[in-house]
Order: C-alpha cells, then sequence, then structure tokens
C-alpha cells in the first residue's frame, strides 16, 4: 500500500533481465483500470520516473480477487478485521530506518471526504499518517479508504508531502481515484485467502502495486500478548522490488522489516490496547520527567527521568517496542551532554513516554499535551536559531490540532495563534517565533485544563 511507504524493503529488488520473464500477465475488469489495457506493466525507476524496457512479473489474472465492480451502500462502515479504519482511532508504530529512529503516527480523523469517480460518488474515511525520522517530520499523508458491501476496503488515494529540513520537499506518490483514469483499488479482500492476489495502487508510471496473500490464520506478537488471525502478504512495487508485510486484526498494517534492519512495526493501538483509567502514578512521574527534560537537558534532569523510566517499567507492562524505543533514546540521551546533542533524543523520549499514556488517556487528551509538546519544541528551536526545525515543529502542531480542532470550544484562539506561527516560520523570524510560542503556551494550557 501507499507508494510512500517503500522505505522498509523485506525483499530483494528484481533485475531488468529477471524481469523480461515473457510477457506480463493482465486482465480486463473494471476497478482494475488502465492496467488492463496493456498485458506489460513497465518497471519505472522511482526515484527518477523513468520507465525501463523490461514488464514486472505479474500474476496471473485468475489469481486476483479485484476485479469485480465493488457496491458501496454504507462506504464509511469500515469493520474489516484486517484493515478496521472506523474501529481504530489511533495507531502508534516505530523502528528504525536507514539507522535513525522511525516513528509514526497514523489517526483518524473527523468528518469524511466524497470522492467521484467514473460518474458515481463515494464517501470515504480519512486517515492521517505522519512519520517522523529521528523526531523530526519527515512525510505526511492523508489516506482514503471506503468498504464495500462484501466486506473488501477499498483504497481511494492519499494527498502525500514528503519534507526536507522541515519544509515540503515533494508530493510523490499523491494521487485520487478519478483522476487521470486512477481507479480505486482494493487494499484488503474480505476474507484473504493464501494466493489471493489485488492490486492497492493500480496507476502504472505513477503509482502501482501488487499483493499477493502469502499466509494466512497466523498468530503474531502484540504490544500485549499474541495476536490470532494475522496474514502475511508480499508486496511488488513499481520498481520491481518487494517487501512483506504482516496484517493483524485489531490493527490493520502491522509491521514490515526486521529487528536487525530497516522496521516500522506497531507499538501501541487504541482502542484495540486500551485499558481506561486513571493514569499510573508512576507514569505521571515520568511523564513529568520526559518534560523536565525536554525544557531543559541536563544531567540532573537527566537521571530524574531515567530513575523515573526505570520505576515505572518495573510497575507496569510496557509494549516490547516501546520500551526499546525509550530505552534507546534515553541512553542516546544520557550519551549527548547538555548541549546541542541532547535536542533530538530528549525530544524522541518526550514523544515516547507520551504515546505510553494513550494506554490510559484518551487520544484528545494525549493530542492536546502534543500541542504542548510542539510548543516547547518551536520555543527550543526558535531559540537555537533552527529555522528547518522550527518550519516541521508548526507543521507538527498544525497536524495534532487537525485531530483536536472539532472537539475544541474555543478553537478560534488556537486557529489565530497558528496562523502567526505558521507566518513566522515561512518569514524565517525567529525572534517573533519566540514571542508567540508562550501565548500559544497559555492558550494550550486552557485546553488542558477544559
Amino acid at each position: 500500500m501507499n507508494a510512500h511507504r517503500h522505505v522498509l524493503l523485506t525483499g530483494v529488488s528484481v533485475t531488468a533481465a529477471a524481469l523480461l520473464a515473457g510477457a506480463c500477465s493482465g486482465a480486463v475488469g473494471t476497478p482494475a483500470g488502465p492496467t488492463e489495457r496493456s498485458a506489460c506493466v513497465r518497471v519505472v525507476d522511482e526515484d527518477t520516473g523513468r520507465k525501463g524496457d523490461a514488464c514486472l512479473s505479474l500474476a496471473p489474472a485468475k489469481d486476483r480477487v479485484d476485479l469485480a465492480e465493488p457496491r458501496f451502500t454504507h462506504p464509511t462502515r469500515i469493520t474489516n478485521p484486517l484493515h478496521p479504519t472506523s474501529d481504530v482511532t489511533q495507531v502508534i508504530m516505530g523502528g528504525q530506518v536507514d539507522d535513525k529512529p522511525f516513528r509514526t503516527e497514523v489517526s483518524l480523523l473527523p468528518g469524511t471526504k466524497k470522492i467521484a469517480y467514473d460518474g458515481r460518488s463515494v464517501e470515504t474515511l480519512v486517515s492521517q499518517y505522519v512519520a517522523f525520522s529521528d523526531g523530526r517530520i519527515q512525510e505526511v499523508a492523508l489516506d482514503w479508504y471506503a468498504q464495500a458491501d462484501d466486506g473488501s476496503v477499498w483504497y481511494f488515494g492519499e494527498d502525500v508531502r514528503n519534507y526536507e529540513d522541515g519544509v515540503v520537499a515533494d508530493t510523490a506518490g499523491t494521487w485520487q481515484a478519478g483522476r487521470d483514469d486512477a481507479p480505486p483499488a482494493m487494499i484488503m479482500p474480505a476474507d484473504p485467502e493464501k494466493g489471493d492476489v489485488y492490486r492497492p495502487e493500480n496507476l502504472p508510471e505513477k503509482v502501482f502495486e501488487e499483493v499477493t496473500v502469502r499466509a494466512v490464520d497466523q498468530t503474531v506478537d502484540g504490544p500485549y500478548g499474541e495476536v490470532e488471525g494475522a496474514i502475511t502478504v508480499r508486496e511488488l512495487h513499481m520498481d520491481g522490488s518487494t517487501e512483506e508485510k504482516v496484517f493483524a486484526p485489531g490493527y490493520g498494517e502491522f509491521s514490515t522489516g526486521t529487528e536487525d534492519g530497516d522496521l516500522e512495526a506497531v507499538a501501541l493501538a487504541v482502542p484495540t490496547d486500551a485499558r481506561p483509567g486513571p493514569l499510573p502514578d508512576r507514569l505521571s512521574a515520568l511523564e513529568r520527567a520526559a518534560v523536565a527534560v525536554h525544557e531543559s537537558p541536563g544531567a540532573a534532569t537527566v537521571r530524574e527521568v531515567r530513575a523515573a523510566w526505570d520505576a515505572y517499567r518495573a510497575s507496569d507492562a510496557v509494549p516490547e517496542l516501546l520500551e526499546r524505543q525509550v530505552e534507546r533514546d534515553l541512553v542516546a540521551l544520557e550519551n549527548a551532554g547538555d548541549g546541542a546533542r541532547a535536542v533530538g533524543p530528549a525530544l524522541r523520549v518526550a514523544q515516547n513516554v507520551t504515546d505510553l499514556r494513550l494506554r490510559h488517556e484518551s487520544v484528545p487528551a494525549v493530542d492536546r499535551d502534543r500541542l504542548a509538546l510542539w510548543t516547547r519544541q518551536v520555543t527550543i528551536d526558535a531559540s537555537a536559531g533552527n529555522e528547518g526545525a522550527v518550519a516541521g515543529d508548526v507543521t507538527a502542531l498544525e497536524l495534532v490540532w487537525e485531530r483536536v480542532r472539532h472537539e475544541t470550544p474555543d478553537a478560534a484562539s488556537v486557529d489565530t495563534q497558528l496562523r502567526k506561527l505558521r507566518a513566522a516560520a515561512d518569514d524565517t523570524d525567529m525572534a517573533e517565533m519566540q514571542q508567540l510560542a508562550p501565548e500559544l503556551t497559555e492558550h494550550i494550557t486552557e485546553l488542558k485544563g477544559s
């Protein structure tokens, strides 16, 4: 799924010679769209966009389960257990990519989006995907999904923004059903079986993936115990590379990659892993220590957050991946000293600790604290004159605000402050940023108290 998420390759890149194994397979079918007008889908270098002479080695049409015309009577009731978009409010994924800490927030946004294609209009749910590399914004996408009457889930496209040094570098991977002849594409069958083939993206030379189900009825280790009914799939990408992914009931996309290499895996999902109730005292203490070290990393605050972390993880069940991430970032913080090198690890520790709170608190409550986190970071980065980081901080604030604005009584005041911050960031006015951040902090403090 999703062309912008191709950094985690567990398969191998297929050479052009290997791909030229006779004619590529294809079959005519309405949802399959423009692909089926040619027997060959050309290999495309995703870095340069250049089309080669080789054909992708595609599955035979008889294995495709996405060729029938889908009907969408209640498209926003997405209850497919392997792609439970309606039921999962937020998923935190973690790991590492290119030897850097990697973390994503995948959140169901309020509202829907109607997408027109082939003379019809389908209402879709909107999922916000935010990826952080080394704690900083790397990629943002809005993904659109709908469930067909047979229980299969269909992908209607994505609006992608890829970031470099805090600003948008490109929008590669963006597509929408109904534009440029792009069809909606099946992203999860109703009841997948081994050998099933489908195409979550099917606009050759722009976005294309073919998925084959490799195994079903698997048991995987979840954040808080075993999860039954998972499946493993292999994705064939437009450049000929492949990767394997696991999907699990109650989570959807569950993992890609390996612990020893690039990895993106579920750390925590709500409400799947939620245990509503008061925040444990030791987690509250860890939160206070994480805020203190984020604001002022130094020997004393680092010792305090280390002690608070050791006390908390000895007292409560912590998902294995989250535990590894906190420990990794805390060790980096301990080794960084109290200078500029400590800023990144302190930010990542604060992010991880905020994620831990999702087990006990509502997503809006945690997101309001994420607003506070990014407001602190704006102040830190503006004081350091780090213009790119400040631009990324403001983007992070805007993204979190998009998730909580709809249930905020006095949203207009925060809207105004964020517009001012965005203008100052775009003008690279660091002095103005330092003046505006405390005002936003006051508004967010009021939100947290309401």
